[in-house]
Protein backbone atom coordinates (compact mmCIF):
# COMPACT_ATOMS: atom_id res chain seq x y z
CA UNK A 1 0.00 0.00 0.00
CA UNK A 2 1.38 3.51 -1.02
CA UNK A 3 2.49 5.72 1.73
CA UNK A 4 -0.12 8.87 2.57
CA UNK A 5 1.08 11.97 1.90
CA UNK A 6 1.20 13.60 5.43
CA UNK A 7 3.69 10.37 5.84
CA UNK A 8 6.15 11.14 3.18
CA UNK A 9 6.12 14.58 4.50
CA UNK A 10 7.14 13.57 8.00
CA UNK A 11 9.57 11.38 6.73
CA UNK A 12 11.20 14.71 3.80
CA UNK A 13 11.54 16.65 7.66
CA UNK A 14 13.59 14.02 9.44
CA UNK A 15 15.86 13.92 6.67
CA UNK A 16 16.37 17.09 6.29
CA UNK A 17 16.53 17.67 10.46
CA UNK A 18 19.24 14.70 10.28
CA UNK A 19 21.19 16.41 7.24
CA UNK A 20 21.48 19.95 9.53
CA UNK A 21 22.21 17.76 12.84
CA UNK A 22 24.95 16.07 10.72
CA UNK A 23 26.47 19.79 9.52
CA UNK A 24 26.38 21.14 12.80
CA UNK A 25 28.42 18.30 13.83
CA UNK A 26 30.81 18.68 11.22
CA UNK A 27 31.05 22.48 12.57
CA UNK A 28 31.75 21.49 16.59
CA UNK A 29 34.36 18.37 15.37
CA UNK A 30 36.09 20.85 13.11
CA UNK A 31 36.46 23.21 15.84
CA UNK A 32 37.41 20.49 18.75
CA UNK A 33 40.35 19.82 16.27
CA UNK A 34 41.62 22.70 16.08
CA UNK A 35 42.27 22.98 19.64
CA UNK A 36 44.44 20.43 19.46
CA UNK A 37 46.36 22.06 17.26
CA UNK A 38 46.22 25.40 18.95
CA UNK A 39 47.72 23.76 22.07
CA UNK A 40 50.89 22.25 19.39
CA UNK A 41 51.62 25.70 18.35
CA UNK A 42 51.18 27.78 21.52
CA UNK A 43 53.48 25.08 23.19
CA UNK A 44 55.84 25.67 20.51
CA UNK A 45 55.88 29.62 20.91
CA UNK A 46 56.52 29.11 24.57
CA UNK A 47 59.58 27.31 24.07
CA UNK A 48 60.56 29.69 21.38
CA UNK A 49 59.95 32.82 23.42
CA UNK A 50 61.66 31.14 26.59
CA UNK A 51 64.58 30.43 24.29
CA UNK A 52 65.14 33.93 23.29
CA UNK A 53 64.34 35.51 26.15
CA UNK A 54 66.55 33.52 28.62
CA UNK A 55 64.01 31.46 30.43
CA UNK A 56 61.56 34.74 30.56
CA UNK A 57 57.89 35.28 28.41
CA UNK A 58 56.03 38.31 28.35
CA UNK A 59 52.43 39.24 26.32
CA UNK A 60 51.66 42.35 24.72
CA UNK A 61 48.39 42.80 25.34
CA UNK A 62 45.16 40.77 26.45
CA UNK A 63 41.71 39.77 25.05
CA UNK A 64 38.85 38.91 27.10
CA UNK A 65 36.54 36.11 26.50
CA UNK A 66 33.85 38.14 25.05
CA UNK A 67 35.99 40.04 22.86
CA UNK A 68 35.74 43.26 24.13
CA UNK A 69 39.74 44.22 24.71
CA UNK A 70 41.46 45.97 21.87
CA UNK A 71 44.76 48.04 21.87
CA UNK A 72 43.87 51.92 22.59
CA UNK A 73 43.49 53.66 19.35
CA UNK A 74 42.69 50.77 16.58
CA UNK A 75 40.02 50.85 14.35
CA UNK A 76 39.50 47.46 13.95
CA UNK A 77 38.30 45.23 11.00
CA UNK A 78 35.68 42.76 9.49
CA UNK A 79 38.22 40.98 7.19
CA UNK A 80 41.21 39.67 9.45
CA UNK A 81 41.85 35.64 9.52
CA UNK A 82 39.44 33.29 9.19
CA UNK A 83 38.08 32.09 12.33
CA UNK A 84 36.38 28.82 13.65
CA UNK A 85 33.38 29.31 11.69
CA UNK A 86 35.52 29.86 7.83
CA UNK A 87 34.20 33.72 8.59
CA UNK A 88 36.86 36.26 8.56
CA UNK A 89 37.43 37.84 12.38
CA UNK A 90 36.29 40.74 12.88
CA UNK A 91 39.41 43.27 15.06
CA UNK A 92 38.61 46.35 17.14
CA UNK A 93 36.72 46.98 20.48
CA UNK A 94 33.60 45.96 20.72
CA UNK A 95 29.92 47.06 20.26
CA UNK A 96 29.25 45.89 23.76
CA UNK A 97 30.11 43.50 25.92
CA UNK A 98 28.64 40.32 25.65
CA UNK A 99 28.24 40.06 29.44
CA UNK A 100 24.91 42.25 29.15
CA UNK A 101 22.99 39.71 27.18
CA UNK A 102 19.88 37.97 28.90
CA UNK A 103 21.05 35.19 31.38
CA UNK A 104 18.13 32.62 30.52
CA UNK A 105 14.90 34.36 31.09
CA UNK A 106 12.75 34.63 27.76
CA UNK A 107 12.98 37.47 25.28
CA UNK A 108 10.11 38.01 22.75
CA UNK A 109 9.01 34.56 22.81
CA UNK A 110 12.67 33.44 22.07
CA UNK A 111 13.26 31.04 24.72
CA UNK A 112 17.36 29.50 25.91
CA UNK A 113 17.44 25.68 25.61
CA UNK A 114 19.89 23.29 27.01
CA UNK A 115 20.93 22.20 23.72
CA UNK A 116 20.82 24.00 20.07
CA UNK A 117 17.48 23.61 18.36
CA UNK A 118 18.11 22.06 14.45
CA UNK A 119 14.74 22.27 12.90
CA UNK A 120 15.31 25.80 11.63
CA UNK A 121 18.70 26.52 11.25
CA UNK A 122 20.28 29.37 9.10
CA UNK A 123 23.01 32.34 9.63
CA UNK A 124 23.02 35.91 9.09
CA UNK A 125 26.11 38.16 9.18
CA UNK A 126 26.43 41.51 11.36
CA UNK A 127 28.84 44.04 10.62
CA UNK A 128 28.37 47.18 12.78
CA UNK A 129 31.04 50.63 12.06
CA UNK A 130 30.39 53.97 14.05
CA UNK A 131 32.19 57.11 12.67
CA UNK A 132 34.02 54.91 10.23
CA UNK A 133 35.30 52.28 12.91
CA UNK A 134 34.66 48.70 12.94
CA UNK A 135 32.95 47.33 16.37
CA UNK A 136 33.50 43.92 17.04
CA UNK A 137 30.29 41.63 17.20
CA UNK A 138 31.41 39.54 20.45
CA UNK A 139 31.08 36.06 20.89
CA UNK A 140 28.65 34.38 23.53
CA UNK A 141 25.85 37.03 22.96
CA UNK A 142 22.87 34.43 23.61
CA UNK A 143 25.38 31.80 25.20
CA UNK A 144 24.70 31.34 28.66
CA UNK A 145 27.44 30.74 30.99
CA UNK A 146 29.85 30.09 27.66
CA UNK A 147 33.12 27.87 27.98
CA UNK A 148 35.49 29.26 25.65
CA UNK A 149 37.66 26.87 23.97
CA UNK A 150 40.54 28.74 21.93
CA UNK A 151 41.09 27.05 18.62
CA UNK A 152 43.65 27.66 15.86
CA UNK A 153 41.63 29.69 14.14
CA UNK A 154 40.50 31.82 17.37
CA UNK A 155 38.12 31.85 20.16
CA UNK A 156 34.82 29.84 20.39
CA UNK A 157 31.87 29.84 23.19
CA UNK A 158 29.69 26.86 23.72
CA UNK A 159 26.98 27.08 26.26
CA UNK A 160 27.41 25.49 29.71
CA UNK A 161 23.62 26.43 30.66
CA UNK A 162 21.83 27.13 27.55
CA UNK A 163 21.85 28.64 24.08
CA UNK A 164 19.20 31.14 22.97
CA UNK A 165 17.26 30.44 19.58
CA UNK A 166 19.63 33.80 18.19
CA UNK A 167 23.82 33.66 19.45
CA UNK A 168 27.18 33.92 18.36
CA UNK A 169 29.42 31.51 19.18
CA UNK A 170 32.86 33.36 17.96
CA UNK A 171 33.95 37.08 16.80
CA UNK A 172 33.22 36.65 13.20
CA UNK A 173 29.70 38.60 13.04
CA UNK A 174 27.59 35.35 12.56
CA UNK A 175 24.39 35.13 14.18
CA UNK A 176 23.00 31.16 14.38
CA UNK A 177 19.57 31.28 13.78
CA UNK A 178 18.74 27.78 16.17
CA UNK A 179 15.08 27.19 16.24
CA UNK A 180 12.52 24.38 17.50
CA UNK A 181 10.11 26.14 13.83
CA UNK A 182 10.31 27.63 11.06
CA UNK A 183 10.26 31.69 11.44
CA UNK A 184 11.60 35.09 10.42
CA UNK A 185 13.49 36.46 13.40
CA UNK A 186 14.88 39.59 13.26
CA UNK A 187 18.02 42.12 14.06
CA UNK A 188 15.70 43.56 16.82
CA UNK A 189 15.22 40.12 18.32
CA UNK A 190 19.07 39.53 18.60
CA UNK A 191 19.47 42.78 20.00
CA UNK A 192 16.77 42.61 23.08
CA UNK A 193 18.69 39.08 23.67
CA UNK A 194 21.87 41.27 23.76
CA UNK A 195 19.77 43.52 25.77
CA UNK A 196 21.18 46.97 23.63
CA UNK A 197 19.05 49.22 22.19
CA UNK A 198 18.84 49.29 18.37
CA UNK A 199 16.94 52.06 16.29
CA UNK A 200 17.52 54.88 13.61
CA UNK A 201 19.40 56.66 15.95
CA UNK A 202 21.34 54.30 18.09
CA UNK A 203 22.84 50.73 17.69
CA UNK A 204 23.91 49.53 21.46
CA UNK A 205 25.48 52.37 23.10
CA UNK A 206 26.78 54.34 20.12
CA UNK A 207 24.55 57.14 19.00
CA UNK A 208 24.20 58.59 15.62
CA UNK A 209 22.16 58.50 12.47
CA UNK A 210 22.34 54.84 12.07
CA UNK A 211 22.36 53.99 8.17
CA UNK A 212 21.57 50.01 7.49
CA UNK A 213 22.54 48.31 4.25
CA UNK A 214 20.96 44.55 3.87
CA UNK A 215 22.84 42.64 0.66
CA UNK A 216 24.12 45.94 -0.19
CA UNK A 217 21.26 47.70 -0.92
CA UNK A 218 20.36 50.31 1.78
CA UNK A 219 17.48 49.39 3.84
CA UNK A 220 15.31 52.53 4.63
CA UNK A 221 12.93 51.46 7.34
CA UNK A 222 12.84 50.61 11.11
CA UNK A 223 16.67 48.78 11.54
CA UNK A 224 14.96 46.94 14.18
CA UNK A 225 12.93 45.08 11.51
CA UNK A 226 15.61 43.81 9.33
CA UNK A 227 14.87 39.86 9.20
CA UNK A 228 18.00 37.28 9.09
CA UNK A 229 18.02 35.37 6.55
CA UNK A 230 20.27 32.32 5.16
CA UNK A 231 23.44 34.12 4.69
CA UNK A 232 22.05 37.88 4.86
CA UNK A 233 24.90 40.62 4.99
CA UNK A 234 23.65 43.11 7.74
CA UNK A 235 25.78 46.10 7.91
CA UNK A 236 25.10 49.39 10.41
CA UNK A 237 27.07 52.70 9.98
CA UNK A 238 26.44 54.93 12.90
CA UNK A 239 27.26 58.29 12.43
CA UNK A 240 29.58 59.96 10.16
CA UNK A 241 31.87 59.03 7.62
CA UNK A 242 29.58 56.05 5.74
CA UNK A 243 31.32 52.74 5.03
CA UNK A 244 30.49 51.13 1.63
CA UNK A 245 28.54 48.07 2.53
CA UNK A 246 30.51 44.76 2.19
CA UNK A 247 29.57 41.88 1.49
CA UNK A 248 30.67 38.62 3.11
CA UNK A 249 32.68 35.22 1.64
CA UNK A 250 30.89 32.52 2.35
CA UNK A 251 32.32 29.81 0.10
CA UNK A 252 34.62 28.83 3.08
CA UNK A 253 32.81 28.04 5.35
CA UNK A 254 30.08 25.33 6.66
CA UNK A 255 27.28 27.31 7.70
Amino acid sequence: MAKSQPEKGSARRKVEQIRREQRARTIRMRVLAGVGAAIVVAAVATGIALAAGGGTSSTSGTSSPSGTSSPSGTSGTTSGPLGPEGIALETGPALAPASTAATGQTVGGIQCEASEQAVYHIHSHLAVYVDGSVRQIPLGIGVVEPAVQQTANGPFASATRCYYWLHTHTNDGIIHIESPSRHTYTLGNFFDIWRQPLSTHQAGPATGTVTAFVNGTKYSGDPRAIPLGSHTDIQLDVGSPAVPPTSVDWSKAQL
